[in-house]
């Protein structure tokens, strides 16, 4: 039986002889005719990717200009510079926004000698793809541009947008891919995740349903999927966009690794090739993540908001005693990681903003430099704190314009952290500042924080790992009995420690968490008229927790439109990684109705929502609190209501991608 494809039915059919007749031409060419045949475009000057392209959305300033930026990165011993590469990009009003031919996801089925059919997802072409992966050109022929379509170079201009619209774009007259962009006053739908990666032991083909060639891309193919339906404007990632854990693998580290007892690690030196290493290892892994399968079709089709949390430096980062943060290995470990990720993450060089005060205007910033005027920041939805105590690096907020009625703050958690800190005093007042100047008729703000601020406490689990009298902590120190993985490599406290010292929920955070949740309710909520509404990862599981007024006895419930304290947490991770163990999920399941005093002071109450009615095979679930099962979330607002929708979209069936969806809303304010 020949091959068959299935695509969207907005999708131009692919024609299967063309493929055959293709793939049967290739055959019967040299290595040379095989390779020019087989590139999608050539890029004139030659330019040998490393990763990317990749866009990011910065915002939609007041004259109503899309901003945002692309990035590549090139091999040097590959690549001519002579000219320096050009971005050039088309729109054209009058195209529809349909599926790019260029973002197709396709299954192809074929029986097998057995005689049952087998299935195997191939992804579209992309740049950074080895030359045997790319499908024939002839298969992706361009969508001509109509009689109103424009084209232009950077440094970009202004584009006017009176519908959304999509925008095509070539580096060095490369492959053409393309993005989607808003109409003006029109809110955007985006698509959120966490978790791009695998813990340590985990097995990635454990994840890898029939026809797809990795653990990592079958819920990433659902989004694209469902991208291909109708586009997404933005993809927010909200921390762990990848796992950088293995740099405790890289062999000029080992002596560090192995070191016994545990403040030897605090001590030790760094060499000049320990130092090396560590930026070998951040910059290859990037490489790698942001170029591999479904997730760089992803961050090359949808432009990306990003923030980190703490794999994206190392695990714990920020959440271990401060003698071994201030260490010069781990130290340095976290600020690379830091510099790292604001160069592939958020595409900014940290030269920028190391010139730049503390800031809280979305003007571009200005500052003098030795008396001479500095370059102006170009991303405007950024927001500068203060000098983290281990990073060494100001952290990096972001406040960014979603559409007319939603705005979303993403706040760096990680930079500033510290054991008995999440965020310094003068971030918040930064933060809050920029809050402040925010105009008029705005219905939302969702705050987006890596860690889930309405969730399920296991203080009683904090309690005893932190004791000097476990048993299991002790024996794991002495390395017996096989329980030398219960204690984590850095400082040998107990390995879940650094996790449950992370939650806003922590003992050490509770004092801030609640005086953080008290000003939403009083600059924002209250002072701007905003329904405030979190979102987070982290925990690899789908929930919804909820904040709102607390009614004592049987008064009667505030409507939520009506109630400025109702606040939703919509948790959605993870998009790759495996879910906590079953007896975790049911521990974190009853914990979920347990009644919590903490904000009654507020009038505030603490609750989760039973969202997950059924299972995503519609049988009953195991619990209606908490999912299990890899996920990722759409966003829209809906223009009947005013609310914005929560889509968190499921994985049906381990490592198959398909997913079904669970939707809430947050409704917009209607107190007076």
């Amino acid at each position: 039986m020949g091959p068959a494809w299935s695509q969207s039915s907005h999708e131009e059919p692919v024609v299967p002889e063309a493929y055959m007749y293709a793939t049967q031409q290739l055959a019967h060419m040299s290595p040379v005719e095989r390779s020019n045949n087989l590139r999608v475009s050539n890029m004139r000057p030659i330019l040998q990717l490393m990763a990317g392209p990749m866009l990011r959305y910065d915002t939609v300033d007041e004259e109503g200009v899309w901003h945002g930026a692309a990035l590549i990165v090139t091999a040097d011993a590959g690549s001519i510079y002579d000219p320096y590469p050009t971005l050039t990009y088309v729109w054209d009003p009058d195209r529809p926004v349909t599926a790019p031919p260029m973002s197709r996801v396709r299954l192809h089925t074929s029986t097998r000698s057995n005689g049952h059919n087998g299935h195997s997802y191939i992804l579209a072409p992309h740049p950074a793809d080895p030359l045997s992966n790319v499908l024939p050109a002839a298969n992706e022929a361009p969508i001509p541009p109509g009689p109103h379509a424009m084209q232009d170079s950077v440094p970009g201009q202004e584009i006017y947008v009176y519908t959304e619209m999509r925008v095509s774009y070539r580096v060095n007259g490369g492959q053409e891919l393309s993005f989607v962009v808003p109409g003006r006053n029109q809110n955007m739908r985006w698509a959120a995740y966490s978790c791009n990666g695998f813990s340590a032991g985990v097995n990635p083909d454990d994840f890898r349903g029939p026809g797809f060639q990795s653990g990592f891309d079958p819920v990433w193919t659902d989004l694209l999927q469902k991208h291909a339906e109708k586009p997404f404007h933005a993809l927010v990632g909200g921390g762990d966009q990848l796992y950088c854990d293995a740099i405790v693998r890289e062999p000029e580290l080992q002596d560090w690794v192995i070191a016994k007892p545990a403040e030897k690690k605090k001590n030790y030196p760094l060499s000049q090739e320990m130092r090396f290493a560590i930026d070998r290892f951040y910059f290859n892994h990037y490489c790698q993540v942001f170029r591999s399968g479904a997730f760089a079709r992803a961050n090359s089709s949808i432009p990306m908001l990003n923030m980190l949390d703490d794999h994206d430096l190392i695990d714990g980062f920020g959440s271990y005693p401060d003698e071994l943060m201030r260490s010069a290995v781990f130290g340095t470990i976290g600020s690379r990681g830091y510099f790292f990720f604001l160069l592939f993450q958020c595409f900014i060089n940290s030269a920028w903003t190391s010139l730049l005060p503390l800031q809280a205007t979305d003007a571009p910033a200005k500052v003098e430099v030795d008396g001479h005027d500095a370059a102006r920041h170009p991303f405007r939805s950024i927001i500068i704190g203060a000098e983290g105590p281990f990073v060494h690096f100001p952290s990096h907020s972001f406040l960014t314009y979603m559409g007319p009625k939603v705005y979303m703050l993403l706040l760096d958690c990680r930079a500033e952290r510290k054991k008995d800190q999440v965020c310094s005093q003068a971030e918040y007042d930064i933060v809050f500042q920029r809050l402040g100047r925010l105009p008029r008729g705005i219905d939302h703000l969702v705050v987006q924080l890596g860690i889930p601020i309405a969730y399920p406490r296991m203080v009683f689990l904090e309690t005893a790992l932190e004791s000097k009298f476990n048993p299991l902590v002790a024996l794991g120190k002495a390395g017996s009995m096989g329980l030398s993985g219960f204690v984590n490599k850095f400082n040998a406290d107990a390995e879940l420690l650094d996790d449950l010292n992370d939650h806003w929920t922590a003992k050490a955070h509770k004092r801030e968490r609640n005086a953080f949740i008290e000003r939403l309710q009083r600059e924002v909520a209250i002072g701007k008229h905003m329904r405030v509404t979190f979102l987070s990862g982290d925990v690899h599981c789908a929930a919804v927790g909820l904040l709102k007024t607390y009614v004592k006895g049987k008064d009667q419930e505030v409507p939520p439109a009506m109630d400025f304290r109702y606040m939703l947490n919509i948790v959605t991770s993870a998009i790759v990684n495996t879910p906590p163990p079953n007896g975790v999920l049911t521990m974190v399941s009853t914990l979920s109705t347990k009644t919590h005093r903490t904000l009654h002071h507020l009038h505030t109450d603490e609750t989760m929502v039973p969202i997950f009615v059924t299972d995503p095979k519609g049988g009953a679930p195991k619990s209606k609190y908490i999912m299990g099962k890899r996920n990722w979330c759409g966003v829209e607002w809906d223009p009947s209501s005013g609310d914005l929708v929560f889509d968190i979209q499921v994985e049906k069936q381990k490592g198959y991608g398909e997913t079904v969806g669970y939707r809430i809303e947050a409704p917009p304010p209607r107190w007076a």
